[in-house]
């Protein structure tokens, strides 16, 4: 519980209506949540206004209100606080709410459209490996220490994230690494924040349902760095040409990593083979079970992050060759007779599953065949559709498209946008099959002898998506029941 009057200091409000000087008990959002004694924010939303729902939370017990445009009818028993932004309010009394602890704890945001989960994952594994209690906010899973809390969100509410930051103090945790999402960063889920370090991974089309445009959408992620303290580091992905504009206005520490570019933190891959990548890491070598250029990238950035959080690096090169794949990216198991290799991999994005194939390529035998188990997922960006399908034909010698999470669309018209980007010719390379599970069975009938089979789209994901209902579903599972393994 905490008295309103310490709360607005850092909120700046435009106004205030009523007395300041009793405590409220949590912060809420959603008026369906409001209890007695909550502070109800207005926000306004993609969706919804809450502004509409101000009465809602009176009802259910609101003591005060914080928004942008004051009701036209006030209720004496009630204090109002009108600010210019509910969302970035929320997010700064959210900090002082749960006692800064952003600032109690060293916190590394990554973001990027692909290798934020990996790599947030990875650096949580690397600093347990340096012997550090540390806290893991991702797309996968939230972590303290040891402890597993679900995880609904790439980046959870602004609330949440300081009641999580919260506990993640009180356990001790000395680092926390936090995927942030495009859509965090505009909704001002991460506003209030304190980052030590800042990464950003790379950058392709991805989330235009959401923003609207490309420009928008690098908007979004560059604020990210804008907002960065004086005392914290950015470090970016210079081998990405945009790397460079994320911190154009930024008043944090430039650091730089690359594969082909001179940096901070320089790579260079000695050897990419399926049983993972030696590398060169500033004048240092490293072997690790990591496979692909991709994960070469993701390396860096956390050889990076540790360097910068001064861990020495010798034990930090020897911790990185111990540690494993997160689940879901570039996550393979072999057949029985070790003959058959399949890969099950979070590529949902056109780069990403160029890169994943283009991987695949590399280190595959010559002979070897590739066959792509490849969807989209409904009520999201329809123009990476036929751009999908076209990269997984023109990248592999087999293509079954099929349905990922259709959500409220009919999967067949999900296909149906997938395959017209593609020529006559190429159509002829795909194989159409709307149930998932049979798509990747019937992969595993055509695959022969050295051949890589790779399921993309869900990764990690233990459901499918279908008219709002959330159905058991896990691609390996399907992958281990094909290949008879135990």
């Amino acid at each position: 519980m905490m008295k309103i009057s310490q709360l607005i200091k850092p909120a700046e409000p435009l106004k205030v209506v009523g007395p300041i000087d009793f405590e409220i008990k949590d912060l809420v959002f959603d008026s369906r949540k409001v209890r007695a004694s909550s502070l109800f924010f207005a926000i306004k939303g993609t969706q919804v206004d809450g502004h509409d729902y101000i009465e809602k939370a009176i009802q259910n017990g609101a003591s005060a209100i914080v928004c942008e445009r004051l009701p036209a009818t006030l209720q004496d028993s009630l204090t109002y606080i009108q600010v210019a932004d509910a969302a970035e309010c929320i997010g700064q009394m959210a900090n002082v709410f749960f006692g800064m602890p952003s600032k109690q704890t060293n916190l590394v945001g990554v973001t990027g459209t692909n290798g934020k989960t990996t790599t947030v994952t990875m650096l949580f594994d690397l600093f347990t490996g340096l012997g550090y209690k540390c806290g893991l906010l991702s797309t996968i899973q939230n972590r303290i220490s040891s402890a597993i809390v679900p995880s609904t969100h790439t980046t959870p509410d602004v609330v949440t994230i300081n009641a999580l930051l919260a506990e993640m103090v009180e356990q001790g945790c000395d680092y926390v690494f936090m995927e942030v999402s495009s859509h965090a960063v505009d909704q001002r889920r991460v506003a209030g924040l304190h980052f030590k370090v800042g990464v950003f991974t790379n950058m392709s089309h991805d989330h235009l349902d959401y923003h609207k445009t490309f420009a928008a959408y690098i908007q979004a992620k560059k604020r990210f760095f804008d907002d960065l303290p004086k005392g914290a580091f950015a470090l970016v992905n210079i081998d990405d040409k945009r790397g460079r504009v994320m911190v154009q206005n930024t008043q944090a520490q430039i650091k730089t990593y690359s594969l082909r570019n001179l940096a901070d933190f320089k790579g260079r891959i000695i050897e990419n083979s399926l049983i993972g990548l030696h590398l060169k890491v500033n004048r240092q070598e490293l072997f690790t079970q990591f496979i692909g250029d991709f994960n070469a990238y993701n390396l860096l950035a956390a050889f990076g992050v540790a360097s910068l959080l001064e861990q020495e690096s010798d034990f930090v090169l020897q911790v990185l060759s111990a540690l494993k794949a997160a689940e879901g990216r570039f996550d393979y198991l072999r057949s029985p007779d070790q003959q058959t290799i399949a890969i099950v991999d979070y590529a949902h994005t056109p780069d990403a599953l160029l890169k994943v194939l283009q991987t695949i390529k590399k280190v595959k035998q010559a002979s070897a065949d590739i066959i792509t188990v490849v969807g989209c997922g409904g009520d999201r960006d329809k123009t990476k559709r036929p751009e999908m399908a076209r990269i997984a034909v023109q990248n592999s010698e087999q293509v079954i498209l099929t349905s990922d999470n259709p959500r409220s669309e009919v999967p067949e018209e999900i296909i149906a946008d997938m395959e017209a980007g593609l020529s006559a010719a190429e159509k002829r390379q795909a194989i159409l099959i709307t149930d998932r599970k049979q798509a990747i069975k019937t992969a595993c009938r055509l695959a022969k002898k050295g051949d890589v089979i790779l399921v993309a789209g869900k990764g990690h994901e233990k459901y499918q998506e279908i008219k709002g209902v959330k159905h058991p579903f896990d691609d390996k599972e399907v992958l281990k029941e094909a290949f008879q393994l135990d």
